[in-house]
């Protein structure tokens, strides 16, 4: 199999095609701008790894010719569609770069995959599209009545232009919708990204709201086991969602205290109000994702957070600055 994967050099990308690698699924195409959202190094020093056994495309999904002469000359099977500008908080701020580079950016991927007969699509999308969703745990079937985030929004347009180009064109489609994941490599804006840091270094962390706000915490492994699930899902709907979570909600107090446990250090703690945008509970339903992608999470945030800390302390060990 001939597989593009976007955002291949990222966080969740490049652990999706180390798993490709080692699994021998085929030829892998990694599609990655390298921008300074956060460290290029960090991406570079993830692709450097890989060696020669990767193509690597670099370009913005927002530039429609590069992206079809990227498609003409790769002759895709399959596409892992994973690179998006990511955070509900800086898409508050910056509505119309999330609207370029989610919506007209899958756009050029879906239309691409059209003309050059590409029929497998896996799409990354987000709890968030859940927003303030009362019934808990949160199934595929909820109906989405309001998203919060201009993030979100970006995300339920994705899906939705997944269900066009299943239903006018024949292409197999899998959105997945990812619950906070972590781990190793993951982008320094997340929550556990900036306390590790903050909390080793003996800074204060700012603490939104009374701690009592909870996510359903994934960890990358986990999450790249539902991704290699849906690349393979070949029966069913043409057009399908899917919940990719840890099934392990945990508060941001709890949170706090792991890692606090994790670096051997206590937090010192700014406290400030509930920040606009930010949903107070995820909690996934992976019912579906387990008995059709045999997706079974196992890595509980005790496990995890060990792990992302000890990769941070080798970052910096090398001299490679995680912000």
């Amino acid at each position: 199999m001939n597989i593009l994967v976007t955002g291949g050099a990222g966080f969740i990308g490049s652990h999706t095609v180390e798993r490709l690698l080692s699994t021998g699924a085929g030829k892998v195409t990694i599609l990655d701008s390298f921008n300074d959202y956060y460290n290029p190094a960090i991406k570079r020093a993830n692709v450097a790894a890989m060696g020669d056994r990767i193509t690597v495309a670099e370009g913005e999904l927002t530039d429609r010719a590069f992206i079809d002469a990227l498609f003409d000359a790769g002759k895709f099977d399959a596409v892992i569609h994973l690179a998006a500008r990511a955070g509900v908080r800086p898409s508050i701020a910056q509505p119309e770069l999330y609207i370029d580079t989610n919506i007209k950016g899958t756009f050029n991927l879906l239309e691409a995959s059209r003309r050059t007969g590409c029929r497998h699509f896996v799409f990354a999308s987000s709890s968030s599209v859940y927003g303030v969703n009362e019934k808990v745990p949160f199934a595929e079937e909820d109906p989405i009545l309001q998203t919060i985030s201009p993030y979100a929004m970006t995300k339920m347009a994705g899906e939705q232009m997944c269900s066009n180009y299943s239903h006018l064109y024949d292409i197999k489609t899998v959105s997945l919708r990812f619950f906070t994941v972590y781990g190793p490599r993951q982008r320094p804006d997340l929550a556990i990204s900036k306390f590790t840091r903050l909390i080793e270094d003996g800074k204060p962390i700012d603490k939104y709201g009374d701690g009592s706000t909870a996510r359903d915490y994934t960890f990358c492994h986990d999450i790249v086991d539902g991704i290699i699930g849906a690349l393979n899902y070949k029966t069913g709907p043409i057009c399908d969602i899917f919940n990719l979570g840890g099934s392990q909600t945990v508060t941001l107090n709890e949170l706090i205290a792991t890692i606090e446990a994790s670096v051997g250090k206590q937090a010192i703690i700014n406290h400030l109000p509930d920040q606009p945008g930010d949903v107070p509970l995820t909690s996934a339903d992976v019912s579906k994702a387990n008995r059709l992608l045999n997706f079974k999470p196992t890595t509980t945030i005790a496990q995890g957070v060990p792990k992302y800390v000890e990769w941070f302390r080798q970052m910096r060990e090398q001299g490679v600055t995680v912000c």
